[in-house]
């Protein structure tokens, strides 16, 4: 990672005229502080926890009873995908475990191979592709006989996103499952084609947790093979959490109301639930409230300098900013203006009450660290911002290598690595350095992501080519294989992620928080800019995630 040092030039700050500055028209929030404390559920652990407690027993005997591999496989499959695998950790890493020493597993149905392939695989276990080599045949090509076989072939495509750089069989796997399921779709009925063209389009890998648990939760219920404990406990369980979730927000608006950023910073975005909802996609269960609270504020403050970096400050005022954010100057903040004294104000209280709770919880001196991520944020900002008012157009590779930083997400890995701190006290320092790659990887994702969700509008306002453009502009390509070069990217970078943590030596919420960074990116941006605009299908997620609980018969 960059030093937090750098020589800039300090041109003393102007001041522009109000009807001078930048703005990217950004709408009010549709969430008014007074709605997000007025949040309510029927759903609470004082007088449901007696029936959670009771169904995952239940569930435990249903684990404890399930001997055949292919159920077993299944049943963890579901927990999983269900979203309450996490009552169940210890159960499922047994059973995994017991899996990959058994040497007599004998697994001869497609479906059954890919989700051990998939599942051992997710979990960090050591499993080779060659486990898709019986399903071959003599000319090296998958079996036409395996054209068929729906589930099977949906199995082996959900499979084929766990490989590294340079698996052939895997890549094989893809192509020949993809194609295969794109001939059958029209011949599906309509849930079943439904549920392929989701996995065609957004693997299952690459889905975020909560909303995967959402639309599960409904397939799961027509499916003739479901077991009941399952889905009651999975409804009680998201009802539950959603109760978390809003006591949090509760807190959240609170803080956010005292910043009073409406008022003082009326050109930024007002975005508190829609990071919110992005840090429930981070850690959603209940026990990660610090992380969630943490990202919430960390990322409600990097947009907010976002904005002063990309429509607001001038390029001396943006000068100066930067310079008192790298020396972390107090006395060179009070000659910034109003707006950047009050941006700095709220960084330096929201770093200090992180670096005071982890030195207090967990003993590590972290205020350098934290200091050194703004630094290294308003850094990436402060060159996007010369390559604005110089004029430039950046290159494919220079605009990657500064655009993975100034999306912010770096910064939020680390300061959750200081929430976590508990997994990396015995590395401490140097877990920063050792994680830099997989961190790396996980925000390149959510800056190609967020690029291909939001440039469009960002260059018709007057930013800097994105990636989009710049790879357009420097190939001499279409906009259509512009984008479909960054999506190969992002299915690169996967690559990447998957082949950092086959070693196993990441601690297991750190490897999730960084995947759960990108699945979430691709998730906000899926369909535009899920952050700057609030409606349509973020605003259903948000709903559907925070606000209203499932229907449970007997309980309603």
């Amino acid at each position: 990672m960059a030093p937090a040092s750098q020589s800039l030039s300090h041109p003393k700050p102007i001041s522009l005229q109000e009807e001078q500055r930048r703005s990217a028209n950004y709408h009010p929030s549709i969430w008014d502080p007074s709605v997000i404390k007025s949040f309510t559920t029927p759903y609470t652990y004082e007088f449901h926890n007696t029936k959670l407690e009771e169904l995952k027993q239940k569930a435990d005997k249903l684990f404890a009873s399930t001997k055949d591999t292919a159920a077993l496989l299944k049943l963890i499959d579901s927990l999983r995908r269900l979203g309450v695998a996490y009552h169940f950790d210890k159960q499922i890493e047994e059973a995994l475990t017991q899996l990959h020493v058994d040497q007599n597993v004998s697994i001869n149905d497609l479906s059954t191979a890919a989700l051990y392939f998939r599942l051992l695989r997710e979990h960090g276990y050591p499993v080779s592709a060659d486990v898709f080599k019986k399903f071959k045949g003599g000319d090296g090509e998958f079996m036409d006989s395996l054209n068929r076989d729906v589930e099977g072939l949906l199995c082996l495509d959900e499979a084929s996103f766990l490989g590294v750089q340079g698996e052939k069989i895997l890549e094989q796997a893809k192509g020949f499952a993809s194609e295969s399921l794109k001939t059958l779709i029209g011949k599906l009925d309509k849930n079943k084609a439904k549920h392929v063209q989701q996995s065609l389009e957004v693997p299952l890998y690459w889905r975020m947790e909560r909303i995967e648990a959402r639309n599960f939760i409904d397939s799961y219920q027509t499916d003739n093979a479901k077991s009941s404990v399952l889905l009651e406990l999975a409804k009680l369980d998201y009802n539950l959490i959603q109760s978390t979730y809003q006591q949090e927000l509760k807190e959240l608006a609170e803080w956010w109301g005292e910043l009073n950023f409406k008022e003082k910073l009326s050109f930024s975005r007002d975005r508190l639930m829609e990071i919110y909802f992005w840090a429930t996609g981070l850690s959603f269960e209940p026990q990660y409230s610090k992380c969630r609270i943490c990202f919430t504020k960390y990322a409600c403050l990097a947009t907010v300098v976002d904005d002063i970096y990309d429509i607001y400050g001038s390029l001396d005022e943006l000068e100066s900013f930067t310079k008192a954010v790298i020396g972390w100057d107090v006395k060179a903040v009070e000659e910034l203006p109003e707006y950047m004294r009050v941006m700095f104000s709220a960084m330096s209280k929201f770093t200090n009450e992180l670096a005071e709770g982890t030195l207090r919880d967990h003993g590590l001196d972290v205020l350098p660290y934290i200091q050194e991520q703004w630094a290294i944020l308003c850094r990436a900002h402060i060159t996007e911002a010369r390559w604005f008012y110089g004029g430039h157009t950046p290159t494919f590779d220079e605009y990657i290598q500064n655009g993975w930083i100034s999306i912010g997400s770096l910064g939020g890995l680390v300061l959750l690595c200081f929430v976590e701190a508990d997994s990396i006290v015995e590395q401490f320092p140097h877990c920063i350095k050792d994680y830099s790659q997989l961190f790396y990887w996980s925000s390149l994702i959510t800056r190609l992501s967020d690029d291909l969700g939001t440039s469009k509008a960002e260059m018709e306002r007057g930013d800097i080519p994105k990636a989009v453009q710049s790879y357009m502009i420097e190939k001499g390509v279409s906009e259509e294989e512009a984008r479909d070069h960054v999506k190969n990217l992002i299915s690169d970078s996967w690559k990447k992620i998957n082949e950092e943590i086959t070693d196993n030596t990441f601690p297991k919420v750190i490897v999730n928080l960084s995947k759960n960074m990108a699945r979430t990116a691709q998730c906000m941006y899926q369909h535009g800019d899920g952050v700057g605009t609030s409606t349509g299908v973020t605003k259903d997620c948000i709903v559907s995630s925070i606000l209203k609980p499932i229907s449970i018969k007997n309980m309603d």
